[in-house]
């Protein structure tokens, strides 16, 4: 029975994966049924055995956890401008997503590699012009959905994935998955005290959480992802390799929720101090994948660095109302009980990107 119900929760998940390719892609409708025993490790196999000499080129990237809500997005703006794409996977699980994939464009496939070794990684790597790290991590119990552990595990995967880079004779560049947590928390969360630390009014790239004030706070999300961010920088800078970090805010998109529960609710701590300082944004998915290959793109000329990426800020109770009943939330979770106000209403500013963005074609043709 164990094997009948394994069997069935697998079929499931792949029904349920080929629905977001219908939706982030416009994919030609896939029949849920059709191929899937007879295609089973076979194709799959094939797919992963390759020269990477054969494929290599500018257009030839890779993209790590390609098959999550951000991962999927970001292939699929990549394959739209005409790049060639490995997708990084350790499962046959994942295989057989990246394979659906192939499905509709063949310049899409599997790789295996493991982000616990720099080694898997690198020649999961060779041959690629460029990466884009967008893995996270989540507890695997489901219950903090972002714990002190996981965040341990997403530094050292984000040193593994830059060493790798380093050592990598083809890459030129690699783009990594921050987020905006770690520009924001900086004290918003305190009570209105002399001894609180104050964050700047404005905060943009060059903003950056306190270590300490997260770890003490147990904001583990974003104590994750800004050591994580600085492990890239630091070992970047010691490689001479090129990065661009980009910070989003909270991603959302068609059924962002149930498609992306977890990193969705370990966002979402502390989520009315974040609201009543002006600082809970979302992004569309959409737009964010656009904005890494704008990115990616603008690292092969002159620019490169950090970057915030958001749409729009959580200003009011209607939009707080819109974010609760997408999130199953109550609405107080977002707003907060009226029992805390911030001493410092502070203003996001993400002109870096906007600016790169409306210079570059991928934008335009995005609005067309």
């Amino acid at each position: 029975m164990g094997f009948v119900r394994n069997d069935e929760i697998h079929r499931r998940e792949l029904e349920d994966f080929r629905r977001m390719l219908l939706a982030t892609a416009g994919a030609h409708k896939v029949n849920a049924h059709d191929h899937l025993e007879e295609e089973e490790g076979t194709r799959a196999r094939k797919s992963i055995i390759r020269n990477p000499q054969d494929e290599e080129g500018e257009k030839l990237v890779c993209v790590t956890s390609g098959v999550s809500f951000l991962g999927l997005a970001v292939v699929n703006k990549l394959l739209s401008r005409g790049y060639s794409v490995r997708v990084i996977v350790d499962s046959q699980g994942d295989v057989e997503k990246v394979e659906e994939m192939r499905r509709n464009n063949g310049n899409v496939w599997p790789v295996v590699g493991k982000l616990s070794d720099v080694e898997s990684l690198q020649a999961a790597m060779a041959g690629c012009r460029g990466v884009f790290h967008t893995s996270g991590f989540v507890d695997p119990a489901g219950l903090t959905g972002y714990s002190k552990a996981m965040a341990g595990i997403e530094v050292k995967v984000s040193e593994n994935v830059m060493e790798a880079c380093g050592r990598t004779p083809s890459v030129k560049g690699c783009v990594l998955t921050s987020s905006l947590l770690a520009c924001v928390w900086r004290g918003i969360g305190a009570s209105n005290s002399n001894s609180a630390p104050t964050p700047t009014p404005i905060v943009d790239h060059d903003s950056w959480s306190d270590e300490s004030f997260c770890l003490d706070n147990k904001l583990w999300h974003a104590w994750g992802k800004l050591k994580a961010e600085k492990a890239a920088w630091r070992i970047a800078e010691e490689k001479g390799l090129k990065l661009s970090t980009i910070c989003p805010a909270l991603i959302t998109g068609p059924e962002f929720y149930r498609r992306n529960t977890t990193a969705t609710i370990s966002y979402l701590k502390g989520a009315y101090e974040m609201y009543g300082s002006g600082l809970l944004a979302t992004v569309d998915v959409t737009r964010l994948a656009e904005a890494h290959i704008a990115v990616f793109e603008a690292m092969n000329q002159t620019s490169f660095g950090r970057y915030i990426c958001f749409d729009h800020v959580i200003g009011g109770e209607d939009d707080a109302e819109k974010l609760a009943a997408e999130t199953g939330m109550p609405v107080h979770r977002i707003t907060g009980d009226g029992t805390w106000s911030s001493p410092t209403r502070f203003e996001l500013s993400d002109g870096k990107l906007s600016g790169l963005m409306s210079r570059t074609s991928c934008y335009s043709e995005s609005q067309q």
